[in-house]
């Protein structure tokens, strides 16, 4: 998609785009119960790219969920799009680490620093 509004976008070593605003990377997930955004293609090889997928990101700001699914399906056509009915942006910092929670298709994003981990 050409033409998107003044996009930051940071290319990584493994040639993988982020949208990138003020010191803040778009994650996509799907925060409704059913099925996972990227929990239910964490398996493909794209997994990662479909967390930050640029062109699916500028669709859920656009408020266009059925361009969104239609998208991931261009673009990678090995994944599961039951969550994109569902899909939201959650801005995390630049180089936080994070991961992915899910429950019964409903994802948040955990913070490494946040979570209470318990050492044997």
């Amino acid at each position: 998609m050409s033409g998107w509004r003044k996009r930051q976008i940071l290319e990584l070593d493994r040639n993988m785009e982020k949208v990138i605003r003020d010191g803040k990377v778009a994650v996509l997930l799907s925060p409704g119960h059913g099925a996972g955004w990227s929990t239910w293609n964490s398996t493909l090889d794209d997994g990662e790219k479909i967390l930050f997928d640029p062109d699916i990101v500028e669709c859920v700001e656009r408020g266009d969920l059925d361009m969104a699914q239609y998208v991931a399906a261009k673009k990678y056509p090995n994944g599961y799009w039951g969550g994109a009915d569902q899909l939201t942006i959650c801005w995390v910092p630049v180089g936080t680490h994070f991961r992915i929670h899910e429950y019964d298709g409903f994802e948040s994003v955990e913070i490494r620093e946040e979570i209470n981990w318990i050492v044997a």
